[in-house]
């Protein structure tokens, strides 16, 4: 580690190249903090918004119909407002109204937090496009297939949850994966809440030591860096879960 901050201490006294995060402890720690906040953001809402997708394409489906007018309305007010407007909602509007708890000096404080708010509207705003992935992929399974289910003694449940689930998954991947690489991209927006994720903190960074182009720089390699991991993954899963001749032309 030594030699690495010389390195770049001496890159940035002969060449001006200013990476304070690669030889300044201090910068080097709230990066890395921002780093794995960007993560946990992103992997948090992953799965709550792919869990929402579930179960409002299975509430789609439902025979009481006030479920299913409940999650047409939430679909349509998340798909057509923009998040960051959502965001804002949430952490400063529904925020204002929560409960207070004291803190170690006696001050208030939220009862739920931005990170919380800002995993709340992240995997909101990413479950009602999930919602109809998982719908067009339940469409897609032949009706003669649950019905087969239901036939061998199923129940209309066990059918959906067993036989067309798992199938409607296997079809609505490619489009669940570009949906969720937005997610992780959006998870900037998190900065506006004052969450201190990669953006956030790189903005402090260049701000104390007027680096922008080196940040800037290393805020895309990153993002390239964790999308291309998302990327592959759901490539892996997708390829693991195919089924010889279904859904093939």
């Amino acid at each position: 580690m030594d030699l690495i901050e010389s390195v770049f201490r001496g890159l940035n006294e002969s060449a001006g190249i200013n990476l304070t995060i690669l030889y300044d402890p201090f910068d080097r720690s709230r990066f890395w903090a921002g780093f794995l906040m960007t993560v946990h953001l992103a992997a948090t809402s992953v799965v709550a918004s792919v869990v929402l997708g579930v179960l409002g394409a299975a509430a789609q489906k439902s025979p009481f119909a006030p479920l299913r007018w409940l999650t047409d309305g939430y679909v349509a007010f998340f798909r057509n407002t923009p998040p960051l407007v959502q965001m804002y909602f949430f952490f400063f509007g529904l925020g204002s109204i929560t409960p207070t708890v004291p803190d170690d000096l006696g001050f208030p404080t939220p009862l739920i937090g931005n990170v919380a708010w800002a995993i709340v509207a992240l995997a909101l705003f990413a479950g009602a496009f999930n919602v109809e992935i998982f719908r067009s992929g339940i469409e897609a399974v032949p009706r003669g297939t649950a019905e087969a289910a239901i036939a061998l003694g199923l129940t209309r449940l066990q059918s959906y949850r067993l036989v067309v689930l798992p199938l409607a998954f296997r079809i609505c991947l490619p489009a669940l994966n570009n949906n969720l690489v937005n997610l992780v991209k959006t998870t900037t927006l998190a900065y506006a809440i004052g969450v201190p994720e990669m953006l956030y903190v790189s903005n402090q960074i260049w701000s104390d030591a007027l680096n922008v182009p080196e940040m800037m720089t290393t805020l895309l390699i990153l993002y390239i860096g964790l999308v291309t991991a998302l990327v592959w993954a759901m490539h892996r899963w997708e390829r693991a879960l195919r089924l010889p001749g279904f859904g093939e032309r």
